[in-house]
């Protein structure tokens, strides 16, 4: 029986597994429901479509940078298992608040004075929740599973992340925006029914004063971690490679409706394609790496997800010499020419990018003391998310001063070199240390 497969039987792991996956689910059927319908039905634009996106994924990221201090605090000074549960029954309220917006732009009852701001209203507290959820669910690994078992207990968390984006996204893309709305609100109350099975997680050492001052314990919570070399680097490559993230997952929509003239089911398929990538490559590196959290394939990886972005931006440029008379669906989509290119490039980019990331959050949990896991987890969460908000604001620029979508592309792929580098300083961190134990 391998790791994997003897960890998913266990009550330790699966309960907080399915919680997570009803979580990205969650987060993902909402976000690309509400973007997509914007897109593809409220705007226009290029630009208008662009900077939308690019606020709706700020809006969710801005409370990682301003609130994950608190969180990481909370996390390590409280039963990890207690927040899960009131952070989950939170998204039932939030979700009510996200499926009105939805359902009013549906009905075209006041879509751009209450629909629209109700639902960034949600999708900000759905970021606030994720902010408090994100540092717990790789904290809590090291308290309920043996240190072996570590980088592949992070690996299903992140394939099945991704995954259940897979999920969210393809209904997201498929489902009419009434039947998502009520869909949103029936995964966030099967999202807190799972979260009581958890077990429990008490503080692993002293309870401390929690610092309710934002910005002073953001920036002592990140000179505190920074220090050791090996998590430096790790949040630094991660970061970089969110940022990345952030910024394709902004162009996808407009790049599809614009510059690929593909449906709204269409851009969904790309965030398919990418989600299952993501996942192929957070399994992959684990078995490659035999269970050792190591840095050593990170900057190979890096740089073959840069070479599959240039290689997706040429597909889209020689694609755009040809194009359709109107938006196609899925199946004419796939049946034009170079489409199998298009989706072989995505796939690409996201099976590189999941064997770069997943043994870098191991690193975070298993390189900090068991009572700073969650702490370090939030560190890396605020500099992340300043990384990301740092990435949307740049998207909506080059949108503002007319560069083309398929352009930013190159953006991606040069934000690459810096994560390889980051990669290669990590591994000598890490080889470094290991001479010194």
């Amino acid at each position: 029986m391998t790791t994997s497969t003897h960890l998913v039987r266990q009550r330790r792991f699966l309960p907080l597994f399915v919680t997570q996956l009803f979580n990205a689910f969650n987060d993902n059927l909402y976000k690309t429901a509400m973007v997509l319908f914007v897109v593809y039905s409220v705007y226009s634009d290029e630009r208008a479509e662009a900077s939308f996106s690019a606020l709706a994924s700020g809006l969710f990221i801005l409370p990682f940078f301003l609130l994950s201090a608190m969180a990481g605090q909370l996390a390590d000074m409280r039963d990890k298992a207690a927040i899960i549960r009131w952070v989950k029954l939170a998204e039932i309220g939030i979700m009510l608040v996200g499926g009105l917006g939805l359902a009013l732009a549906w009905k075209g009852i006041g879509t751009q004075a209450i629909a629209i701001p109700l639902m960034l209203a949600a999708l900000l507290a759905m970021g606030v929740h994720s902010t408090f959820f994100g540092p717990i669910k790789y904290a809590i690994l090291p308290q309920h599973l043996k240190r072996e078992e570590v980088l592949a207990g992070t690996g299903l968390v992140e394939a099945g992340t991704y995954v259940a984006i897979l999920a969210g996204t393809i209904l997201a893309g498929w489902l009419p925006v009434e039947w998502a709305a009520i869909t949103i609100l029936f995964v966030a109350v099967a999202g807190y029914l799972t979260s009581r099975q958890v077990p429990p997680a008490p503080p692993s050492g002293k309870v401390e004063k929690l610092d309710w001052h934002i910005l002073r314990a953001s920036i002592a919570l990140i000179r505190n971690t920074m220090h050791d070399r090996e998590i430096f680097y790790a949040i630094l490559a991660i970061s970089f490679f969110w940022t990345i993230g952030a910024v394709l997952f902004i162009q996808f929509p407009p790049l599809a409706k614009n510059t690929l003239m593909a449906s709204k089911e269409v851009a969904s398929l790309f965030l398919v394609v990418f989600s299952v990538g993501v996942a192929i490559g957070s399994v992959s590196i684990n078995a490659l790496l035999k269970g050792t959290v190591s840095a050593r394939y990170a900057p190979a990886s890096v740089i073959a997800m840069g070479l599959f972005v240039v290689a997706f931006y040429l597909v889209c440029r020689v694609w755009q010499t040809d194009l359709p008379p109107s938006h196609m669906g899925v199946a004419e989509f796939v049946a034009w020419p170079l489409a199998a290119l298009i989706l072989l490039c995505l796939l690409g980019i996201a099976i590189a990018g999941g064997m770069f990331v997943v043994p870098l959050y191991a690193f975070l949990t298993t390189r900090s003391a068991p009572d700073q896991a969650a702490r370090t987890i939030a560190a890396n969460n605020i500099v992340n998310s300043g990384a990301m908000v740092g990435g949307s604001l740049i998207a909506i620029g080059l949108s503002v001063v007319g560069i083309a979508i398929v352009d930013q592309l190159l953006l991606s792929a040069a934000m690459c070199l810096v994560s390889a580098w980051l990669g290669k300083r990590l591994h000598r961190a890490e080889l470094a240390a290991a001479n010194g134990r």
